[in-house]
């Protein structure tokens, strides 16, 4: 008997090479979507953990090898909790397919043009403002924490919420669709740290949904005027209009994250 015949699985079939193609390109696609986000650091914690048992379990550690499997008995159930907007935004990216993208592109040729001509107003008006398009992963949670508006997106709501004398021009706008749903609401501020100084709260808050969730969140600082979009943990900055619109109809931001330790106290923007 030679060793080929002794190990089969050394022979594989055609449905072997099948099963590991399909399954190298999920664990791609997996790690396409934890990129960039806390969840490659909790990642790269379970495999931590995980080489850690394999050493228990290969020196016979008995109390170590115990804990940790007293703690993998719960650990799907933490893996959903903390992955829980990761999870969320894959299974709503395999839900879409091209034909419902291309509509929704033409569906969205009107806000976006409204969209820019705000930015540019309130960019040339030096007015902060923060707007988050939401894509596949609903902002719903974000929405309870400001007014509900349900108005049409018009470059004229736009510049009237973000007048800094409105109330709810400190707040981030919420847009669904062609829909203004909630303006004021409060968003998480990232968790990374920011390695550049004059990135301001509403930045800080712009990255922090873009981790969390697909949004396109579009930000104008009221120092620079510079107009700013951040989407999947990434930060472009000094965005002009053609450039704007090239990326809200598809086109991600260019630059690398604008994010690295040490954290240094952010002054709004």
């Amino acid at each position: 008997m030679t060793i080929l015949e002794g190990l089969p699985f050394l022979r594989p079939g055609w449905t072997d090479l099948l099963e590991i193609v399909f399954v190298t390109f999920l664990l791609y696609r997996v790690l396409l979507i934890l990129q960039r986000t806390r969840a490659m650091q909790i990642m790269l914690g379970v495999v931590l953990l995980a080489s850690l048992y394999g050493v228990a379990r290969l020196f016979d550690l008995i109390l170590i090898r115990t804990l940790l499997e007293a703690g993998f008995q719960y650990g799907a159930i933490a893996i959903l909790v903390v992955f829980q907007p990761e999870l969320r935004a894959a299974l709503a990216r395999l839900g879409q397919s091209r034909m419902i993208q291309a509509f929704r592109r033409m569906e969205g040729s009107r806000v976006t043009d409204e969209i820019v001509e705000a930015l540019d107003r309130l960019s040339r008006n030096r007015h902060g403002a923060i707007i988050a398009l939401e894509q596949d992963v609903g902002l719903g949670e974000y929405a309870e924490t400001g007014s509900r508006i349900d108005a049409a997106v018009t470059a004229a709501m736009l510049t009237t919420i973000f007048q800094p004398l409105s109330p709810l021009h400190d707040g981030a706008v919420l847009v669904q669709g062609d829909v203004i749903r909630t303006a004021g609401a409060i968003l998480p501020l990232t968790q990374t740290s920011v390695k550049d100084r004059s990135l301001g709260t509403r930045h800080r808050a712009a990255l922090g949904l873009s981790e969390e969730t697909d949004a396109i969140v579009l930000v104008v600082s009221e120092e620079t005027a510079q107009i700013s979009v951040a989407l999947g943990g990434r930060l472009e900055r000094d965005v002009n209009p053609d450039r704007l619109r090239a990326i809200l109809d598809g086109a991600g931001p260019s630059a690398e994250p604008a994010l690295a330790p040490p954290a240094p106290v952010m002054a709004p923007s």
